[in-house]
């Protein structure tokens, strides 16, 4: 898929928006909205947190009200804590941070402030990577009033993009001087992060929602989403011979009601990129989830960052075949499990989109799905061992058929885009 920007942006019918809004955000609007809420008692809000059972956006879905309880006891023992809101978004199939960062940058840097005086940290960071969204943050910044951050710093650190650079222990390594690259862990950020102090990485969305509790309780944010899922989420969708779209949702929504919203009749789903690149392919067996955690976790998947592309037209071979060779570029190039495995790979999986790969090529790809899993500093490669996995296991009979060379797909054009399902940056929507 090639990019656009024609973007569309919109909330789920009958759902208020929590996140999405139409128009610009400036600061005394943001007030009067009744943002930047006075914060008399934080461990009132973390309780709120906890009792919210809110979720991280960024991927793993950790539960925050942890993250920030292990952080404001390690920030205590190491005398200070540094919170950093990462928006630096290195999925190229999702939009969210960056429209969050450029046309509500006040919500996020609320969020921010929030969640650092959880932790009794005075210094925070807005780490990007997208020039707009650095740009929107610091005019947000220049607009605030001294006192509303009592005391608490915050920069906004640019990097240049990449797939790693949005990796926790990738942010702390660059915020501390060095390359925007994923090191060995232990420590972890919440144990030694930036300065060498106890460190909370968390996403903007993630972030952005915490205001939303400390002004309207657990109670509130629980009403949408599910028991183990609450609240809502933002979801980029490409894909299907459609523009992409940001949608907020709320936790649960079945997908075939997703596709009827977006415009795809069901019937002509091949399957879905799942969670970014993160989570691998699902087929059609999709159509009978529900867009929760647990419900897509029940397909061996992830529901990731919510960025969902529908497989329509496309070869799942080929855009397997894709993705996998971008892992192969943007891998950091320090493991060598990450850097021959993800070569490998790719190379068995273009093999196998021009008809030339062998019984013994997709023996060797199975076997590397599987021996490859949790090698390296970061997780690229579960990353592509999940896509080399979910393709053998979602597609048999496809795989098959280009053993063959027998995909006409394939053979008219095989689906070769630098950065598959990428979403122009320059989005004004």
């Amino acid at each position: 898929m090639t990019a656009t920007t024609d973007f569309a942006v919109a909330v789920w019918p009958g759902l208020e928006p929590r996140l999405l809004r139409h128009g610009a955000e400036d600061y005394s609007g943001y007030r009067d909205s009744g943002g930047y809420r006075t914060l008399d008692d934080p461990d009132a809000l973390h309780n709120q947190v906890d009792l919210s059972g809110i979720l991280g956006r960024g991927g793993a879905a950790f539960p925050l009200a942890v993250k920030l309880k292990t952080v404001q006891t390690n920030g205590r023992a190491a005398g200070g804590a540094v919170v950093v809101a990462n928006g630096e978004e290195g999925e190229p199939a999702s939009i969210k941070d960056r429209w969050l960062l450029r046309h509500r940058p006040h919500l996020v840097l609320d969020g921010l402030r929030l969640a650092a005086r959880l932790v009794s940290a005075d210094r925070a960071y807005v780490y990007v990577s997208d020039g707009a969204a650095a740009e929107a943050v610091r005019s947000a910044l220049a607009e605030i009033d001294g006192d509303i951050l009592d005391g608490l710093t915050i920069t906004v650190r640019t990097v240049e993009p990449g797939y790693v650079a949005g990796e926790e222990t990738a942010a702390v390594r660059a915020l501390n001087g060095g390359p925007a690259k994923p090191t060995d862990k232990p420590p972890r950020p919440f144990d030694e992060g930036v300065g060498r102090l106890p460190t909370m990485v968390s996403n903007v969305e993630t972030l952005a929602l915490i205001p939303f509790i400390h002004r309207h309780g657990a109670e509130a944010f629980r009403a949408q989403g599910t028991s183990t899922s609450p609240g809502t989420f933002l979801a980029t969708i490409t894909g299907a011979g459609r523009p992409p779209a940001l949608y907020e949702l709320p936790h649960g929504l079945p997908f075939g009601e997703l596709l009827d919203f977006h415009g795809v009749p069901a019937d002509q789903v091949r399957g879905v990129l799942m969670g970014g690149y993160f989570a691998g392919l699902l087929n059609n067996d999709v159509l009978d989830i529900t867009l929760d955690h647990e419900s897509v976790r029940r397909l061996d998947s992830g529901l990731g960052c919510a960025a969902i592309t529908i497989l329509t037209e496309d070869c799942p071979v080929a855009v397997a075949a894709s993705v996998m060779a971008y892992f192969d570029r943007e891998n950091a190039g320090q493991c060598g499990s990450c850097f021959n495995g993800t070569a490998a790979m790719s190379a068995v999986t273009e093999a196998l989109r021009d008809g030339v790969a062998t019984n013994d090529d997709l023996a060797r790809l199975q076997r590397w799905s599987v021996v490859l899993r949790g090698r390296g500093a970061c997780a690229t490669l579960d990353a592509a061992t999940n896509v080399a996995a979910s393709l053998l296991t979602a597609f048999p009979q496809i795989v098959a058929r280009h053993l063959d060379n027998d995909c006409d797909a394939c053979r008219a054009a095989a689906f070769t885009a630098d950065r598959p399902y990428e979403i122009e940056a320059a989005v004004t929507a």
